[in-house]
């Protein structure tokens, strides 16, 4: 695996776990979820993955809207980043929150079936 690809993946694996500890602290009503460091670091990682994302696209002249994978990819991404707003942010109830996080949690397993079979229905 080449540098920009560890890149990548070590920054949607530093997302995902980010985004796992602050479901957690959400769901135990945490301060932790009002840290400083927690409204700062998922930012900084976003920002690398999705400009490792774009790296990657570039280079492999590979873009949404040209190839089905990377646009059900970028179309998950939206709804994952959708979903776990109202899971972290949004949601009033208790009830939305999980409904909400689980769900961010499925789409995001999703975008990574998708990455590593390059297919958007699963299983072709």
């Amino acid at each position: 695996m080449d540098i920009l690809k560890a890149v990548h993946a070590g920054s949607a694996l530093l997302s995902i776990g980010g985004f796992v500890l602050r479901g957690i602290w959400m769901l135990r009503s945490s301060p932790l979820l009002n840290a400083r460091a927690t409204r700062i670091v998922p930012h900084v990682v976003d920002t690398v993955l999705l400009a490792s994302a774009i790296a990657l696209a570039l280079r492999s002249a590979q873009y949404p809207l040209v190839h089905a994978w990377l646009s059900a990819k970028v179309l998950a991404l939206l709804v994952y980043i959708v979903l776990g707003s109202i899971a972290l942010k949004y949601a009033k109830t208790w009830r939305v929150r999980v409904f909400s996080f689980g769900l961010a949690l499925a789409v995001f397993l999703y975008i990574v079936l998708v990455a590593v079979t390059r297919s958007p229905v699963l299983g072709l």
